[in-house]
């Protein structure tokens, strides 16, 4: 798949086969990650892999009770609602299954830390595509990052007291076999000329 082919047909994968992930293939997406651009190529983003189910299982079970202690409040955005809510009911799982979650991590008061982790990530997932992985992006542990549990928890996996969680992403093979690649109508992000 050429480049923007793999760009223009990217979208989220939110139901996956509960098949692992060949490493060789985690390998290229990680490595997608890592060759992205940073602010004066600092290369600080921090890539943690877990393929581990027993893991990915008392995670869920960690972020759903966190979440569960939240109250929603009015200005609490429809995404972080719907996750309170759902784990509230006791249904969360905030890796929609998949068998990978790749938590994205970069230095703490680092002005750059969200974009270089964005660019990062915005490659992983188009190398996911290309390689016929769905993926989708995963916000709840950056929700998290101040939670003590949570940070004790991924700090005992690897992540760094002086890193702050940027963000994450989820890959595996989409359920019904190919991710969903049929283009979204644009309905935003306009375009200004000069």
């Amino acid at each position: 798949m050429e480049a923007l082919e793999a760009i223009l047909t990217r979208r989220s994968t939110r139901k996956y086969k509960d098949t692992p992930v060949e490493n060789e293939y985690i390998e290229k997406v990680v490595e997608a990650g890592r060759y992205a651009p940073s602010g004066s190529n600092s290369q600080s983003t921090h890539f943690i892999v877990i393929t581990d189910k027993g893991v990915l299982s008392e995670l869920t079970d960690l972020v759903r009770s966190e979440f569960s202690k939240m109250e929603i409040i009015e200005n609490t955005y429809i995404s972080l609602k719907n996750s309170i809510n759902a784990s509230k009911a006791g249904t969360y799982i905030f890796h929609y299954g998949a068998p990978v979650l790749i938590v994205v991590a970069n230095r703490k008061g680092y002005g750059n830390a969200i974009a270089d982790s964005s660019c990062a990530l915005e490659n992983m997932m188009i190398a996911a595509n290309a390689l016929d992985l769905g993926s989708c992006w995963i916000n709840q542990l950056h929700w998290l990052d101040d939670n003590a549990a949570i940070r004790s928890f991924l700090e005992d996996k690897g992540l760094k007291e002086e890193e702050t969680i940027t963000g994450g992403l989820i890959i595996g093979y989409a359920e019904k076999g190919m991710p969903e690649r049929t283009p979204l109508e644009r309905k935003g992000n306009p375009v200004t000329w000069i």
